[in-house]
């Protein structure tokens, strides 16, 4: 019998600290993944991945506390509330309605094309929605969500493929975004107008303050806003958990904007959002099963591996519809993301694309806002159009 290792949530983060660095020092041994663009923490999450896929069954099995996930990722999606001042939304309001149908007409298209391709491969069509707009421009939870309802359509195991072709657009979207988006700043020689502004590139600036005063500043907006989501919920509104932070972090900012107080750096808040994001890729890599791949065979996957280039093409069209130019470049390597994995994924991209060529805080306000919560709606009303046709 194979025995089980049991990792508590300390164990986990320690990991997912030791995953952040090993991805850093894979990626200068091999220079390719730096000019690639991949990030980090995709490259040393993957292998721990990986690691644990060989061992499973064979050598040792693990079972990870990811019970600290959450809380780092609900620490990031603080950070970008931050940046949701309103002189950045008067200046970049209109891109947010921009990726949001760029969003829509990709989650149509992936329907359509795994429909036409279930049709040729003479399956049921309701794989070929399972296999496009449901597992990655929705992501594992809306696989779980919609599965159950395919299956009381009559499509057999739709959770069990479902959530390993989510498992595989995470994948994709983690190795895809950041190429795209490198390859269009290369290509169009942009670079970043507020790198220019601030004479220089790499992260964001915006003061030089000290970095517990922002970890401090996160925190109390993490508390506060969760007693704002509790509200929000209690009036039968259901959102993801980090809304009532992002809303407190946002009136924060703005209120540092107008009159100096609390008086945080925006370029530290980036800095801990960094830190959080870097460790929640790890962890949620970490904890990949990819052993439930091995659920997707024949048609599947090649429905699956047709629509990494279409969203590729649709991230380019992303690109010109943003009117080029370097944020532009950025939000395209986003939309690949998110649009076949998860919002994590698409600032992963986003993020190793701006410590090297520089800061793209319209990117940054623009992608989570659409990629994490708007998308889910329009995608929502995708499947179900699909769907209700197919019946």
């Amino acid at each position: 019998m194979v025995p089980t290792w049991k990792l508590s949530a300390v164990q986990v983060l320690a990991l997912s600290a030791a995953g952040v660095a090993m991805g850093a020092w894979v990626q200068r041994r091999i220079p390719v993944l730096g000019r690639l663009n991949i990030p980090g923490p995709v490259i040393g999450g993957l292998l721990y991945a990986l690691a644990a896929l060989l061992l499973r069954d064979r050598v040792l099995n693990f079972d990870m506390d990811a019970s600290l996930r959450d809380l780092l990722i609900l620490a990031f999606f603080t950070t970008v509330g931050w940046n949701a001042r309103i002189s950045l939304l008067r200046a970049g309001g209109s891109a947010v309605l921009l990726v949001l149908v760029a969003a829509l007409l990709g989650a149509l298209a992936q329907g359509v094309l795994g429909i036409a391709l279930a049709k040729v491969l003479s399956v049921n069509p309701l794989l070929g929605v399972l296999t496009g707009p449901v597992t990655l421009a929705g992501g594992p939870a809306t696989a779980i969500a919609f599965g159950r309802t395919f299956e009381q359509m009559g499509l057999e195991n739709a959770v069990t493929i479902g959530a390993a072709s989510a498992i595989f657009g995470i994948v994709c979207g983690g190795l895809l975004g950041g190429p795209l988006g490198g390859w269009l700043i290369r290509r169009h020689q942009l670079y970043s107008s507020a790198a220019a502004a601030q004479g220089g590139g790499g992260p964001a600036a915006g003061g030089t303050g000290l970095l517990m005063p922002a970890i401090l500043a996160i925190a109390v907006s993490m508390g506060i806003g969760s007693i704002l989501s509790a509200g929000i919920e209690s009036m039968g509104i259901t959102l993801p958990a980090y809304i009532g932070a992002m809303i407190v972090a946002a009136v924060f900012a703005n209120l540092d904007e107008k009159f100096g107080w609390p008086g945080i750096a925006p370029a530290r808040v980036s800095e801990a959002g960094g830190v959080a994001l870097s460790l929640f890729i790890v962890m949620a890599l970490l904890t990949l099963r990819l052993w439930e791949l091995q659920t997707l065979a024949g048609p599947l996957l090649v429905m699956l591996a047709a629509q990494a280039p279409l969203t590729l093409l649709l991230a380019w069209g992303t690109f010109r519809l943003m009117r080029g130019g370097y944020e532009g470049a950025v939000i395209a390597s986003g939309y690949t993301g998110f649009m076949l994995g998860i919002t994590a994924n698409a600032l992963a991209c986003m993020g190793e694309l701006q410590s090297k060529y520089g800061p793209a805080p319209k990117a940054f306000l623009t992608v989570p806002i659409v990629g994490a919560f708007l998308v889910d709606f329009t995608n929502a009303l995708v499947i179900t159009v699909l769907a209700n046709l197919l019946k």
